[in-house]
């Protein structure tokens, strides 16, 4: 039985740019296709007959209702709990897919994510890309060479506590990014927000929201290989427990403009999540995995960072998605809208699942900081770009901080 709860009652948020158009929806990926970005499907499309929870807010036994403003909001959104229980979230009819800024809906279906279902999701097979994208813009720099890809050090909790990945479901199967954990200035000490990218929470102009969108920080912590992680336990795959998004948001420009060909809106191609614990927790998510990095914004223009650092879980060939890995590199420019800010660029093979993942360089105090996450990148040509993080990310950042502040 798989309990389902409301993952926040807390108001709708409001769009950073009011009016924001509706939006044609079709069942696309959330990968670009010319991003080695790539989230993607997997095999699986409804399994399971999830229940309604009925639990206390203290985590009480079985007999207590969700409250009726609770369901009421989520039927503003055309959810019925009673239907959704029953595989309704699987409807992808375009008229009912949820797609502007601030109709994100993600209630929690308890142990939806489990070990088997994790291990499942996946990438696109062939992404298409075009390796010369952005030669005619003026300020994009020579092709970077390619730099392997090298395993983070298990335990990842220890190397790299902040990362984890991001499960999600789409019209085609179950899907995976790469994310980070990020410092909330609302609650020092005390944050619950993991930044990814917007394509891995929103499908962009002809989509809209994911559904179940979820996150595991530290996934697969020793590293395990994909034969070993065959029949493990939940704990040995999410050491960290799985925290669910009450709350998600990605740039106006993406959701406006974003798409699988061309790179449209990859400069504004980066998501915030707020999340909540599946299963009690008194703690934060900071406070169970004992970091989060600090966001830079407006960080230095590319030729003053002398090297940046991309940590993810790559799924596509030759990559198998279970294991955390990373590419260090100087960046170099890529433009591929004259009028958007230009992109970070370097060297790395990592392919699909990667994307969102967190790019980290010396922040303005000398310490590690998140300043860009993996967006775009064709599978061949052994590089990736991500979005550099000006006002309209801090925007995103802000309101999402913002809406959980008190």
């Amino acid at each position: 039985m798989r309990p389902i709860r409301p993952a926040s009652d807390a108001p709708r948020g409001r769009s950073s740019r009011r009016g924001s158009r509706t939006l044609a929806a079709t069942a696309l990926c959330a990968a670009l296709a010319l991003t080695a970005a790539a989230c993607g499907p997997g095999s699986d499309q409804a399994d399971g007959q999830p229940s309604v929870a009925a639990s206390d807010p203290a985590g009480g036994p079985e007999g207590i209702k969700i409250p009726d403003d609770i369901k009421q909001k989520l039927k503003e959104h055309g959810i019925d709990l009673d239907k959704w229980r029953g595989g309704a979230w699987k409807n992808w009819d375009r008229d009912k897919w949820l797609r502007e800024a601030e109709d994100f809906v993600n209630p929690i279906i308890e142990d939806l994510w489990d070990p088997d279902r994790m291990g499942r999701a996946k990438q696109p097979e062939k992404p298409t890309v075009d390796p010369d994208l952005g030669k005619d813009q003026g300020v994009t720099d020579p092709t970077p060479a390619p730099v392997r890809a090298r395993t983070v050090e298990a335990p990842y909790h220890q190397s790299v506590p902040e990362a984890g990945k991001v499960f999600f479901d789409g019209p085609e199967g179950s899907m995976v990014c790469s994310a980070t954990v990020v410092k909330d200035p609302a609650h020092p000490g005390k944050s619950n927000l993991v930044w990814t990218a917007g394509h891995c929470v929103h499908a962009g102009k002809k989509g809209g929201w994911y559904r179940n969108i979820a996150f595991v920080p530290s996934y697969n912590d020793a590293g395990r290989s994909a034969a070993r992680l065959k029949g493990a336990t939940r704990e040995q795959v999410a050491p960290y427990g799985v925290w669910w998004g009450d709350w998600a948001q990605t740039s106006d420009q993406w959701i406006a403009e974003g798409g699988p060909t061309g790179g449209a809106g990859a400069p504004y191609d980066f998501a915030v999540i707020h999340v909540t614990p599946e299963k009690g927790n008194a703690k934060s998510l900071e406070e169970t995995v004992g970091s989060a990095l600090p966001v830079e914004f407006n960080a230095p223009a590319v030729p003053k960072v002398s090297r940046i650092t991309a940590t993810g879980y790559p799924a596509a060939p030759p990559y198998d998605g279970q294991r955390a890995y990373q590419c260090a590199d100087r960046p170099g420019r890529l433009s591929i809208d004259a009028a958007a800010p230009v992109m970070y660029r370097i060297g790395c093979t990592m392919t699909g699942g990667s994307s969102g993942g967190g790019w980290v360089a010396e922040g303005r105090d000398g310490q590690p900081a998140l300043v860009s996450n993996t967006s775009i990148g064709p599978v061949t040509a052994g590089w990736l770009a991500g979005p550099r993080l000006g006002p309209e990310a801090k925007a995103v950042f802000t309101a999402v901080s913002g809406k959980f502040a008190r």
